[in-house]
């Protein structure tokens, strides 16, 4: 899956979500996202390669942990 924005490290989307901002998360033509529960997350977005695989907690629909 992926977030949105575009985050190049995951660094920074650990700091977006502790900051507060939104973050979506999305899985192109791979079904839906759970609303609670655990995610898995790689960035950044294609077409450029994937440096950063993460597992993020899903709350209420908003993604509020990544590990």
């Amino acid at each position: 899956m992926y977030v949105s924005p575009n985050f190049k490290t995951k660094k920074a989307l650990r700091e977006a979500i502790a900051e507060g901002h939104p973050v979506a998360v999305y899985a192109p033509g791979l079904g839906s996202v759970p609303t609670n529960g655990i995610v898995c997350l790689e960035g950044p977005h294609y077409p450029k390669p994937h440096t950063w695989y993460a597992t993020g907690t899903m709350e209420n629909g908003q993604l509020v942990k990544v590990r």
